[in-house]
């Protein structure tokens, strides 16, 4: 089975004259339309939004096009913070979800009126010395062994995320007594999940906690964060979320459980990223180099440091070979980079056609997690990163790093004083 791409071999082609490979490819029309996807399936729900998860792709161009489309988005440090500010989103269009967060970061969210979301009992006390406890705080709820996260993001109670259910009434009852006003609960326990009725019961589980601490506190929830974890499917085979499911399946809990107590309206917030632009992402790459050993190799000019995924997780990615994709897949290969590390692969035992030197390969499904995540090891730089828009033309977004860029940051001048050079 194979995956459709959005452009065809020689539009990439007119591309690597402007930009060599590798290169990140991200499609506009796909972003715009999985927001308007889950906005949908919650269109039932009052003030519902999404906050787009920032580090899946952390870049203003994106987070413009996100909030065109009536997303937030949710941040975990500082620099992301900026970044959707540059995007122009300030206040309550911001969550701020961080863990460990020193002071000043802290501040940062409470300047631009960012919704803070605790992550420990403790940092109730810290941020009120730090910054100053804001008028709506929400907190981070670890279920753990009450729910079972999945596969990839494991067991809540080997997480180190979030308060255990005793620290949550404890903590509500502290922010009252302090002033605070506002309140809101937050969850996260999967990580591209494909069952959909995982996130219905996750919203059983919130609503259920929400209407207990309610009636042990008198605290009046304003919104509920399900977190994100919606998944893609990496696989030709595998099928997406079907998000009106969902939505469907979250609205006849939310009339039976919420609907006729005094936690009506109740908000129902979400904070995906890997959904919203994860399939509308593409590394493109160059094949450079055969080897015939133990194995068959194909040579990329991309590698690990492009694209961590596979190599760190052993995650699949589909690959496609543009002019090639009905020739048979009769060729059993590993496509490998440069890196100096024996899991720089990208593919495994993978059946692809006969492929030359210069082909151009399209590594799918990456555009979240993905050039977010790349490094400098072995000396290796970022790529650049280009927006095709919904014109058909072609916008860089971000510019590939230049040796320049790798040392900037090393104090040569001194180095060279010292050294007599």
């Amino acid at each position: 089975m194979q995956k459709q791409l959005p452009f065809t071999e020689s539009f990439l082609r007119s591309l690597t004259e402007k930009w060599p490979t590798p290169f990140y490819l991200y499609d506009e029309a796909g972003i715009r339309s999985a927001c308007r996807s889950l906005n949908s399936a919650f269109a039932w729900a009052p003030g519902f939004r999404e906050y787009f998860a920032v580090k899946a792709l952390p870049n203003p161009w994106i987070l413009q096009i996100t909030r065109e489309e009536g997303l937030g988005a949710d941040c975990s440090s500082l620099p992301e913070l900026v970044l959707s500010e540059t995007a122009g989103m300030t206040g309550e269009h911001l969550m701020f979800t961080s863990n460990n967060t020193q002071g000043h970061e802290y501040q940062r969210a409470r300047d631009l009126g960012a919704i803070i979301n605790l992550d420990d009992l403790t940092h109730i006390d810290y941020l009120q010395q730090t910054a100053g406890l804001p008028e709506l705080v929400c907190f981070r709820y670890n279920p753990g062994p009450a729910r079972e996260g999945n596969v990839i993001i494991g067991r809540p109670e080997e997480a180190k995320y979030g308060f255990m259910e005793a620290q949550l009434f404890e903590g509500y009852r502290i922010l009252q007594q302090a002033g605070v006003q506002r309140f809101g609960l937050h969850t996260m326990v999967a990580s591209n999940e494909l069952n959909g009725d995982f996130f219905v019961e996750t919203a059983r589980m919130l609503f259920d906690l929400a209407i207990r601490l309610h009636a042990e506190t008198g605290v009046q929830l304003e919104f509920v964060n399900l977190g994100g974890g919606i998944g893609i499917p990496y696989r030709p085979e595998q099928q997406p979320v079907d998000l009106a499911a969902v939505g469907a399946g979250i609205q006849a809990l939310y009339e039976q459980m919420i609907v006729g107590t005094a936690l009506h309206p109740l908000r129902i917030l979400m904070e995906n990223g890997r959904m919203i632009t994860g399939p509308h992402g593409y590394l493109i790459t160059t094949a450079i180099h055969h080897k015939h050993i133990y194995r068959e190799y194909v040579g990329v000019d991309a590698c690990m440091a492009n694209l961590m995924r596979p190599g760190m997780y052993g995650a699949y990615h589909h690959i496609s070979v543009p002019g090639k994709e009905d020739q048979p897949h009769d060729q059993l290969v590993d496509v490998v980079g440069s890196l100096c590390e024996n899991n720089d692969k990208f593919a495994i035992q993978r059946a692809l056609p006969q492929i030359e030197a210069g082909d151009l390969l399209v590594i799918h499904d990456a555009g979240a997690h993905g050039h977010a995540m790349g490094f400098q090891y072995n000396g290796k730089l970022r790529s650049a990163e280009l927006l095709l828009r919904e014109d058909g033309s072609v916008q860089q977004i971000r510019r590939a790093e230049t040796q320049d860029d790798y040392f900037c940051t090393l104090d040569l001048d001194s180095f060279r004083t010292a050294m007599g050079h």
